[in-house]
């Protein structure tokens, strides 16, 4: 039987779709082209997991929804997300649709494009073909291929040369009902000397067999700074795949800062690529592991330019019968003299069923270079708990205490508080302490 068979969905559903949005004809042949290499496209191969159970394709991939006029009249689970003190630029997708948006005026006398992937290839198609799937490539294996057949909405926001955006972009997705997907574009263009931080949250309402498939990109020109921050906390529900990706230039400088906080299975792969000299990646990851999730989640680097310097630090606590894969990668290529690549994954155990494995990966292929790595699977230090209890803290506190401590070094990096606030709830819940 072939792929296009069991699909819920084809060539037919992405026409009208595309149609439906006015799109270029351009990106309607990508998506179609997209959707004839995911029939004979295999899975990504990933370490230690395999995913050909999971479902990556049965799902509606169009199921719109209405818009709304205010934060109000948003569904409960995008509200909680909020901090009104932080919101002046905002937008909300559910399913298929953007169902609010808001841009602050300052941001367009500057010149900063913040608007849905729809709207761009409407009103920026020329400017949105020079970056889109120009670094994660629709024919890479069938995940990636399916996404660029169905992508149903995402950001693109572009900011100019010497613009500093000061407070932070944000943008929340959403997806709820029976065999909904949620696969957002973003792009984000930072050009030389510009500056931004674009912060989202992935949530799930009521629904079964929901899929998410996501792809970010990330291109940084010459002394640029952006700051990516991401928390997704799906329920089990939802499948959650996704790929994040940076080009970075000379004397740029990257940042993530990411939440896994799915209940539900989960692949996730970081790829920062220091193209020009003196580029800097910095990654910091955190997840919890709860139930029988299963979680794929890699950290990678590519040192191409000379004097680069890269950091990774993935952390997880594992808990019940929760599995856990931590990759982290390390690229250093011919030429790249003077590199200075650093990682480390840390995990921490709670329970003797669950599983945790930190895979440092180091890849030299230059000799004047520094690399380095660290990993280490543990349970919580006794030490630590006595030090705790002897000060009259009960056991279960000083647990809870302790693994917080473990996971803040990530957590503290948020940039927008009330996501900061929510990603510690997160914890608390899946923690159920």
């Amino acid at each position: 039987m072939s792929t296009e068979t069991q699909l819920r969905f084809g060539k037919e559903a992405i026409k009208q779709f595309s149609q439906a949005n006015q799109e270029p004809t351009w990106f309607l042949e990508k998506r179609l082209a997209a959707f004839e290499q995911a029939q004979t496209l295999s899975l990504p191969v990933l370490e230690k997991t395999k995913i050909d159970k999971w479902n990556f394709d049965q799902f509606h991939p169009f199921q719109l929804e209405a818009r709304v006029d205010n934060i109000e009249q948003l569904d409960e689970v995008v509200k909680e997300q909020l901090d009104d003190k932080d919101i002046t630029s905002l937008l909300v997708q559910k399913n298929a649709s953007v169902v609010y948006h808001k841009v602050d005026e300052e941001l367009k006398s500057q010149g900063v494009i913040f608007t849905d992937l729809a709207t761009a290839l409407r009103e920026h198609g020329e400017l949105v073909k020079q970056y889109i799937y120009s670094i994660v490539k629709e024919d890479e294996h069938r995940v990636a291929a399916l996404h660029a057949a169905v992508a149903n909405g995402g950001v693109f926001l572009y900011v100019p040369k010497n613009v500093e955006v000061k407070m932070p972009l944000q943008a929340i997705y959403e997806v709820a009902g029976e065999e909904s997907l949620l696969a957002p574009h973003v792009v984000i263009v930072a050009e030389a000397n510009a500056r931004v931080t674009y912060v989202d949250s992935f949530v799930s309402a009521e629904g079964t067999n929901m899929v998410a498939n996501s792809v970010v990109e990330v291109h940084l020109g010459a002394n640029a700074h952006v700051q990516v921050a991401s928390v997704r906390s799906f329920s089990t529900e939802v499948h959650d795949y996704v790929y994040r990706r940076a080009l970075i230039g000379q004397d740029a400088n990257m940042e993530w800062i990411l939440g896994e906080m799915n209940d539900g299975n989960t692949v996730a792969n970081n790829t920062s690529i220091l193209e020009g000299k003196g580029g800097n990646a910095d990654t910091k990851s955190i997840t919890v592991g709860t139930a029988k999730q299963r979680q794929n989640l890699t950290s990678q680097v590519q040192h191409i330019g000379t004097h680069t310097e890269s950091n990774m630090l993935s952390k997880a606590v594992m808990t019940d019968e929760a599995v856990a894969i931590l990759n982290g990668i390390t690229k250093i290529e011919k030429g790249a003299e003077k590199a200075n690549g650093v990682q480390a994954e840390n995990i921490l155990m709670l329970s003797e069923k669950a599983r945790g494995d930190a895979n440092p990966i180091l890849l030299i292929d230059e000799d004047d270079v520094k690399a380095g790595h660290a990993a280490s699977v543990g349970r919580v230090s006794e030490e630590s708990l006595y030090y705790l209890m002897s000060r009259g803290i009960e056991r279960k506190e000083a647990e809870r205490l302790v693994i917080i401590g473990f996971l803040d070094p990530v957590v503290a990096e948020i940039p927008i508080e009330g996501v900061k606030s929510k990603l510690r709830q997160a914890l608390e819940r899946k923690l159920g302490r």
